[in-house]
Formats: C-alpha cells, structure tokens, sequence
C-alpha cells in the first residue's frame, strides 16, 4: 500500500509561507528549542476532514494566553491555512487513508528584540496507525510511576505545551517496570492525574465513567468526545479524584487521545481489569465514535498500519 500517491507534493506552513515539509525548521535561539516554550495542538482526520477543529483553536487560544503568545497572522489565519493545508495534503493520500496534524506556536528567538515575532508553523503527516492499531484488541498496558505530574503551581493543567521532560521519564520508568508499558502520573497527593500524552477514564459499574476532576487535567477534545458519546449512550459521568487502588479495581480502564481516540486498559501495575480484554461497554463507545466519524476507526487502523510495504 503506497505511503501517498505523491509525498514530495506534501506542503507545510512556516511564518506564513508554504513551504516543503524538509523546509521546515527552528534555531537553536528559539525560546520553543531552549526553554521548550512550546505551544501545540495535535489534530486528526477522519475521511479527510479535521475533527474537532474549533475546539482545539479554542484550546489553542486559552495556551497562547497563558504564555502571553500572539501569532503575528492571528489565529483566524492560522486556522484557515490548516484547513488548506489538510485538504491539500489530504488529496495526496490513498483513498480512505487519514492525516494527522501538528499547529505550533513559540515565542520567536530568545534575543529580547522588539522586532522578533514568534514562530509558527503547520505540519502534517499520514497517521502512523502501526503505533497503536494492535492496541485496540491488546490493549494498553498502564504503570504507575515514581516521576510526579507537573504541580498546577509550575503552570496550569490547561496549557497544552511541549514541556514533556516528565512524560519521557515516566514512560522510561513505566517501561522499564513492564515492557510495553506507558505511564499513570500521580499528582502530590498520590491522587492520579493522566498517562503520558493521553486522558485517563476509569468506568465502574456502580458508578459509570470516572475522570479526574477538571481542573486538574488538560482539557482533552477527546475526552470531551468520549462523554459526549456516554450522555448519548446513557452512561454516567462521574468527576472525582481516582486513588490507585480506584484504578487496579475498576471494571474497565481506558485512554483517550486524538490519534487513536480510545484504546482499552488490560492491567495495570500487573493487576489484570476483568478478564483483561476489552470490555463491554469499550466495545459500545469505540462503535458509538466510529459512528460519530463516519468510518471504523478500529479497521482504518489495522488497513493502513502497514502502509508503506
């Protein structure tokens, strides 16, 4: 299965210009490469259309507010110009293949200068489905680490940012306690937080779905989505601080992030979820989100992982 029908058309944006994505870049006196100042949004397509788009500028807004970050096109710009990078890009790929895509925003170099202006940039690629593809059958397995969540004193669970020193070391932690293994971040409490790059949601049967009260995790569109789905399907939605022992009792445990938007929990810290498969209300809300979509977001993945060969 061919990668796109023409890789080297692909374009990308840079400080409002396209450019080819090999094009793209950011010096070593960017205050994104030293301090990591980094604002990000990751985006997906479903039958090319970009999921979500508002609401991830919405965020994206809220981000650049924080860190007091004006792109110099402005965010109305910079949105249009990924509406027209993504059907550009898009029209490239294989028929019923799908693109993720990158928005980034920095301060701009760290020299001080009145006439530097920040960076931004638009990128995108097919999505590499063979990251995860096995994982909606498999599942995810989760560990708990000893790497601390960022305390909200640092800078507020809200900002999406690229400042992820303590997601690598957790998932370094993570697998090196079970191979295969991503991290739960526990906050000062011991209370848990997210996994590295992706909201947690418990479910028990008592109870329904469990998320971490709001205000103490990244806003996620995706977990926006899933509770979306369950008020549809009738489950309950429950805000809560979730203790490890909550986690290693639940009946199902999931994840939920952009690009694969939901993969089930089999174990965590080697305690086996049920019968460690993906259990029965999962399957209900990965069919209720392909239906949302418009495609089967279980078989797009395992069609397209091995593209490329």
């Amino acid at each position: 299965m061919p990668l796109t029908r023409n890789k080297a058309a692909m374009i990308a944006y840079l400080n409002g210009r396209w450019v080819a994505p090999h094009e793209i870049n950011v010096p070593v006196n960017d205050t994104g490469f030293l301090l990591g100042v980094t604002v990000a949004e990751r985006l997906r397509t479903f039958g090319g259309e970009l999921f979500s788009l508002d609401e991830h500028f919405e965020r994206l807004a809220r981000s650049l507010a924080i860190v007091g970050v004006e792109p110099p096109e402005g965010l109305a710009n910079l949105q249009q110009a990924t509406i027209e990078l993504t059907a550009r890009n898009h029209a490239l790929l294989s028929p019923g293949d799908d693109l993720g895509v990158t928005v980034f925003v920095t301060p701009g170099p760290y020299d001080h200068k009145p006439e530097s202006k920040p960076r931004t940039c638009i990128h995108s690629s097919p999505l590499p489905f063979a990251d995860w593809a096995g994982l909606y059958a498999a599942g995810q397995p989760l560990r708990t680490v000893a790497t601390q969540q960022i305390p909200a004193a640092c800078w507020p669970p809200e900002l999406k940012c690229r400042s992820r020193m303590h997601y690598y070391l957790a998932d370094h932690e993570a697998a090196a306690m079970e191979r295969g293994a991503r991290a739960v971040l526990l906050d000062q409490n011991a209370l848990a937080t997210e996994a590295s790059t992706a909201n947690l949601v418990a479910y028990r049967t008592e109870e329904g779905l469990i998320s971490p009260p709001t205000e103490k995790i990244l806003p996620g569109i995706s977990v926006k989505t899933l509770f979306d789905l369950a008020a549809e399907l009738d489950i309950r939605v429950v805000h809560r601080d979730l203790t490890v022992a909550d986690l290693e009792t639940s009946d199902e445990l999931y994840l939920t992030s952009t690009s694969p938007c939901l993969l089930p929990v089999p174990r965590i810290n080697g305690r086996q979820l049920g019968d460690g498969q993906p259990g029965p209300v999962y399957q209900r809300l990965i069919s209720a989100w392909s239906a949302k979509v418009g495609l089967n977001i279980v078989e797009q993945a395992q069609q397209y992982q091995r593209r490329g060969e």
